[in-house]
């Protein structure tokens, strides 16, 4: 892994979303927080963002995100802080009876 790339996080988008950001599966972003992330991806894939985040910016409730494998809800929400190399994951969330 080079130095530039150090810097980045790995998002992980799921398969119900890829076409939102042109089919791909994962998207290097850098940013400091998971709010940081949601900002970066309104800039560069608003079609994802409005897929992951209501009207108000916050996450929509039919979504969790973790970082590293922990549900940032359980951390400090959308602003869990991130360190370069660390893993978002987006994934949609699964009910039934």
């Amino acid at each position: 892994m080079t130095a530039r790339a150090e810097r980045f996080v790995t998002v992980h988008v799921p398969a119900p979303l890829r076409d939102c950001c042109g089919g791909t599966t994962t998207l290097a972003i850098s940013a400091g927080s998971v709010r940081g992330v949601l900002d970066e991806l309104e800039r560069r894939h608003p079609r994802l963002h409005w897929n992951v985040c209501d009207e108000t910016g916050a996450l929509r409730r039919h979504l969790n995100v973790f970082v590293n494998g922990a549900n940032i809800r359980d951390a400090c929400g959308l602003e869990t802080a991130l360190a370069p190399g660390d893993t978002v994951t987006i994934l949609t969330a699964v009910s039934g009876g």
